[in-house]
């Protein structure tokens, strides 16, 4: 029996029989390309994409098959051209010629303002022209060059308007300061290096105001010719030119008694040379980054089955946001009727990340079983503390053989995904439906409005003796959220809701992809999804929003994400707007009564002055990992003006991926579960016993 086995150091001498020769390292020969038979280059020598993830490698200033097909458009076209023959790879001598020094001199402000601004793309800043003093033939005789965020912002409307503009100044003191000598040059009298922010990184350099140097490129005017299919979103590839992430240098042994085969023949026969394709593109990717992980299942025949891989990002990416995954099958690939199965995972900026892929044969017990111990075993025998599922005894049954210590609960998403296919004539037959059922399954927070809004929604759509609809609501307490609002899920749903990384990969796949084309789309597809990731990274890094004069927001808004202080921020402007009553205290235990006129529904906050502690009925906190207006209540009652450190949890900070921040912010775990007290529970009046609230508390 042949395992199909992976290890970072490449030896797999059994991979072989399947035709998959060892890629060169250097050169290789690119077939469909500009110039036929020629070889090439394995990477771009400007950006340094591998040319197996780009369609074409173009002519360059070092011969042929240099470039990518991005770099080499905009090189031919003369946008690039410049570039690159200015910038050759900067090692750290010529990054250190680049400090600007008192005393240097230049032909024209202009070339002092490319130097230093040359200098700021290396270092990771963006520069601005800043004050100057002109003579009385307008001839420029001082100039300042100043760091982007420079200065305060002094317009205080803006803190008045619904949608305030972010704030980047915050008084850096990094400067360049140019002044004409007699001779007409202009020469260097101050310089300021030391800056007061977080420098940008090399990956999102582009993105810097003054460091933007591919806009049109970027903007889609490159011209792309595919290998195998133009999709609708093609013209985002131009945007690999400048798109890196950060990898793993890490990875895993399999163990030795790890058994990598499906005891069953495959049926479903692949196409002439697609096992072969796949495994050679596989190799390829892990020979240009040996943290790549892949494995394959074969069948008793030794014929391949399953396929499992996760690049070095989404290995890095488990490793920060573990708490909660939901596993995705609901595409399938076409022509060949395989599930894919996606991994997904959601970031501090609120985005679905993507942990890991398959392409399975079946979806019976063994595959799944199978998929989940390959996982496992790629996040160095890390499981997630939950996970959100389909509908399916195989699947369910497997993922607890397999991840034991996993909470797993349905997915709320994947019920109205489902619905869809077995309501579709009523989705069809009426405008209103739609809307009904998503409020049911997204829009409830408490049990007995649940239950009255689904017993509602059948009434009015004849549908109480629908089968499916019986099925799902005997199973209401494994997806539906008032059920589960004592788990923490991230708010994934939510996330889900608004980005589904299934409809993002059908804009870039086609029906008629084989297999081989596939990955490579779906390789381009992730890079398009991840680049927003990236994009949402810088702009927490270099900016904060504009906010009032109160504390807890100056905190917050420091701290979190953006995306997230939002979230907070109308927590804060409904705690604002709440009323509060006391309810009675039990040694340094307090119980209160807290009511918002957005949601006049009351909840219970019960506080424990002993460790600044809260929890409330409505569970926010504990299922999203955000305090409630509630508890922001019964703090400022409380005459408590900052945010709790344990209420700042880590995987919201704009820090989460730091590894060497303390652990004192996240007092709880990253899933909040130290938290998880049994709340207060109120009867069907709103109304409870502080007593039995004691009891509960004391047990």
């Amino acid at each position: 029996m042949m395992h199909m086995l992976v290890a970072p150091d490449g030896g797999v001498g059994e991979l072989q029989p399947y035709g998959a020769p060892p890629v060169e390292q250097e050169l290789e020969l690119l077939r469909d390309n500009a110039d036929d038979g020629l070889e090439g280059h394995v990477r771009c020598l400007r950006c340094g994409i591998s040319g197996n993830a780009t369609p074409h490698m173009r002519r360059g200033p070092d011969g042929p098959r240099t470039l990518c097909n991005a770099c080499g458009i905009a090189y031919r076209k003369g946008k690039m051209r410049r570039m690159i023959e200015a910038e050759p790879p900067i090692d750290e001598a010529a990054l250190a010629r680049l400090v600007p020094e008192v005393g240097m001199e230049f032909e024209s402000e202009e070339k002092a303002y490319e130097f230093y601004n040359k200098y700021a793309g290396h270092i990771g800043f963006s520069v601005r022209k800043s004050t100057s003093h002109k003579s009385a033939e307008n001839i420029t005789k001082v100039r300042t060059f100043v760091c982007s965020r420079e200065g305060y912002n002094r317009d205080k409307k803006s803190l008045e308007a619904k949608k305030p503009r972010l704030d980047t100044r915050i008084g850096c003191p990094a400067r360049l300061i140019i002044k004409v000598t007699p001779e007409g040059r202009y020469r260097v009298t101050d310089f300021k290096a030391e800056h007061n922010h977080q420098l940008a990184p090399p990956s999102t350099m582009h993105m810097l105001r003054s460091q933007r140097i591919l806009t049109e490129l970027q903007s889609g005017e490159a011209e792309l010719s595919d290998d195998s299919v133009v999709t609708p979103t093609t013209k985002a590839t131009g945007d690999h030119v400048v798109r890196q992430v950060g990898f793993l240098r890490s990875i895993s042994l399999l163990p030795a008694d790890y058994k990598n085969y499906l005891r069953s023949k495959r049926m479903k026969a692949m196409q002439p040379g697609d096992g072969g394709a796949i495994l050679k593109y596989l190799q390829t990717m892990q020979m240009d980054n040996p943290a790549f992980f892949y494995t394959m299942q074969i069948d008793e025949d030794d014929k391949l089955t399953n396929f499992f891989w996760a690049d070095p990002k989404s290995r890095d990416d488990f490793n920060y946001f573990s708490d909660v995954l939901c596993l995705d099958t609901t595409y399938k690939i076409n022509g060949y009727g395989r599930p894919l199965a996606l991994f997904l995972g959601v970031n501090h900026h609120k985005q679905t990340i993507i942990f890991g892929a398959a392409m399975l044969y079946d979806e019976s017990f063994e595959s799944y079983k199978w998929l989940f111990e390959s996982f496992k075993i790629a996040m160095h025998g890390k499981q997630p503390t939950v996970a959100l599922v389909d509908q399916s005894i195989q699947l369910s049954t497997a993922m607890a053989a397999a991840w034991p210590n996993t909470t797993q609960r349905i997915c709320a998403w994947h019920v109205y995904q489902n619905s869809l296919k077995h309501l579709n004539h009523v989705f069809q037959g009426s405008k209103t439906f739609a809307k009904d059922f998503s409020k049911c399954v997204f829009g409830y927070e408490d049990v007995d409005e649940f239950l009255f809004a689904w017993r509602s929604m059948l009434e009015k759509y004849d549908l109480r003796h629908n089968e499916w609809l019986s099925k799902v609501f005997d199973e209401r307490e494994q997806w539906a959220l008032p059920y589960n609002r004592h788990i923490f899920c991230a708010d994934i749903i939510s996330a889900l809701q608004a980005e589904s990384f299934s409809s993002i990969l059908k804009k870039f796949l086609s029906p008629q992809l084989d297999l081989l084309s596939f990955f490579k789309h779906y390789e381009r597809a992730v890079d398009e999804h991840r680049y927003a990731e990236l994009q949402a990274d810088f702009q927490a890094s270099q900016s904060y929003p504009r906010i009032p004069p109160a504390k807890m927001l100056k905190q917050t808004a420091h701290t979190y994400t953006p995306v997230v202080f939002e979230i907070f921020r109308k927590e804060f402007e409904l705690f604002m707007d709440s009323v509060l009553f006391s309810c009675g205290e039990a040694g340094t235990t307090s119980e209160y009564k807290v009511a918002s006129s957005e949601k006049p529904k009351e909840h219970f906050v019960r506080f424990d002055s002993s460790d600044c502690s809260c929890v409330c009925t409505c569970r926010k906190f504990e299922f999203m990992g955000i305090p409630c207006c509630h508890m922001l209540k019964v703090l400022d009652f409380r005459n408590i003006k900052e945010l709790p450190q344990k209420y700042l949890l880590k995987r919201w900070r704009r820090t989460a991926k730091s590894a060497n921040e303390g652990n004192e912010a996240n007092a709880t775990n990253a899933n909040g579960s130290s938290l998880n007290v049994p709340a207060p529970v109120a009867n069907h009046h709103g109304v409870q016993s502080f007593s039995a609230m004691i009891q509960v508390n004391s047990s």
